[in-house]
């Protein structure tokens, strides 16, 4: 067939510069025909092909023209395979003489031929990637369900059959090879679905179904060992946790008895005359460096609270003293913090304070309050510097809390923010149950008086230190005017 496609390619490569140069050569006698047809064909014996007259090859390979029927171009027309070289010089001059409408048809059948040739190849091409997706299906399934010796079987079983998917059997032999091998692979296909449900149905547990309960059973196991771990390390960590408070307090208490057991070999054992000559020194601003107060407060509907301190901070004062009872951790707090002022905090209300204590030197403060009308006061060396009321009014301080020296508590007794915590000296520490007179709280600054607190008393047995925290001597006026 291409011998063929080419010879007619070669004619109309001829042929077509010949009919538009010379449209003379068009009418000649139809007798000429033959003499050409002789050229350009080899006889009919030599044919392999059916035999059909001119006109029925001109309407097969392609339409019909409008007009009279063109005249006979040849006698009898042989299909005959060709060559592939193209007509000589001798073939090409005969072909010449041929008429537009001769080109047209011959045209036409080349143009038909090569779309039959382009469809049977697109058809074949379609074909094998059939055959190779029933192929891979075929596969697949095969080898999850089918023995390797009925595959082989199954692989020997399909035979072609002539005339198979609706094709007449006068096709050609490849397509035809083709078809039986996707048919062969359709069997094959059904058959393993159909096998399918019955093999599913009469199987008992096989091998990777044994293997995969074994592993499901044994991942149970280490999940279980898993939880269980998990549940004891989140035991053991709350123990710890709650434990935490207590051993730290301790180890604390362990280190202030082997400093003063250091300090005792050194230099003697510290005595304090009076027991209220002595200072507690914070030297640095951390959340382990306190003092606490041995002695708790009783329930009170008023109090005075005075000391001496002085501020080594750069920022805020911190925390000179707090205390924190079961339930509330701001009962009653001394606060400067960051930028703010200095407040005073009655069971979480608030009331600023306008005293300033920053400038490294010793002051001696108090604050004052009743419970009635929440009524406050202020005093900074001696003199008064703020009053008010509505300071958590009618309410009374509760009973059994801790006091702490130098830090801030945010749970009782405890968990203190290093930004919180007061650097510098602290002494005379003392709590009245009455708000003193102003003249009181004046001799208690200029040490004309000694008056001591009859709730809290500044005395060396009942104050403890912790975490380097430490005592040193000290005389109120003596370092006041020192400074």
């Amino acid at each position: 067939m291409l011998a063929f496609l080419g010879a007619i390619i070669c004619i109309i490569a001829s042929v077509h510069p010949a009919g538009t140069a010379a449209p003379a050569a068009a009418a000649a006698p139809a007798a000429d025909n033959d003499s050409a047809a002789a050229a350009l064909l080899p006889a009919a014996d030599k044919g392999l092909g059916a035999l059909h007259g001119p006109a029925e090859a001109l309407a097969s390979a392609g339409p019909r023209l409008p007009g009279p029927p063109p005249p006979p171009l040849f006698s009898r027309f042989v299909c005959t395979p060709l060559s592939a070289e193209c007509p000589g010089p001798a073939a090409a001059a005969a072909a010449a003489a041929a008429s537009p409408e001769e080109l047209l048809a011959l045209r036409s059948a080349a143009a038909q031929l090569r779309r039959t040739a382009l469809e049977q190849k697109e058809r074949i091409r379609m074909d094998q990637e059939t055959i190779r997706e029933l192929t891979g299906k075929l596969s697949r399934c095969e080898g999850g369900l089918q023995p390797p010796a009925a595959a082989a079987a199954a692989g020997l079983r399909a035979a072609p059959r002539p005339g198979t998917m609706g094709h007449p059997p006068d096709e050609p032999p490849a397509v035809r090879e083709l078809e039986e091998a996707v048919r062969a692979l359709q069997d094959r296909i059904d058959r393993i679905e159909q096998e399918l449900p019955a093999r599913t149905n009469a199987s008992v547990p096989t091998s990777p179904a044994l293997t995969r309960d074994a592993l499901h059973t044994k991942m149970e196991q280490l999940e279980e060992q898993l939880l269980s771990k998990i549940l004891t390390l989140q035991k053991e960590r709350q123990a710890a946790s709650s434990d935490h408070s207590q051993q730290q307090h301790d180890i604390e208490k362990e280190l202030n008895s082997l400093q003063s057991r250091v300090a005792e070999l050194e230099h003697g054992p510290p005595s304090f005359s009076p027991p209220d000559a002595f200072k507690v020194t914070i030297p640095v601003q951390n959340n382990y460096m306190y003092a606490r107060m041995k002695k708790t407060l009783p329930e009170l509907y008023a109090f005075t609270i005075c000391m001496w301190l002085k501020s080594k901070a750069s920022g805020g004062l911190g925390t000179p003293f707090s205390y924190s009872v079961p339930g509330q951790a701001n009962e009653i707090v001394l606060l400067e913090w960051g930028t703010n002022p200095l407040e005073l905090l009655i069971n979480d209300k608030v009331a600023q304070l306008p005293l300033s204590l920053k400038d490294k030197a010793w002051h001696h403060i108090c604050v004052a309050w009743t419970t009635r009308d929440g009524k406050w006061s202020a005093y900074q060396d001696g003199e008064q510097r703020g009053a008010s009321e509505n300071l958590a009014s009618w309410h009374a301080i509760k009973p059994q809390g801790v006091i702490i020296l130098g830090q801030e508590q945010d749970t009782l007794g405890g968990r203190f923010d290093a930004t919180q915590a007061f650097v510098g000296e602290i002494a005379q520490f003392g709590v009245w149950d009455h708000m003193l007179a102003p003249a009181e709280i004046l001799a208690l600054a200029n040490c004309t008086s000694h008056l001591q607190g009859n709730v809290i008393q500044w005395d060396d047995q009942a104050v403890e230190v912790f975490g380097g925290a430490g005592k040193a001597s000290f005389v109120a006026c003596e370092e006041r005017m020192k400074a």
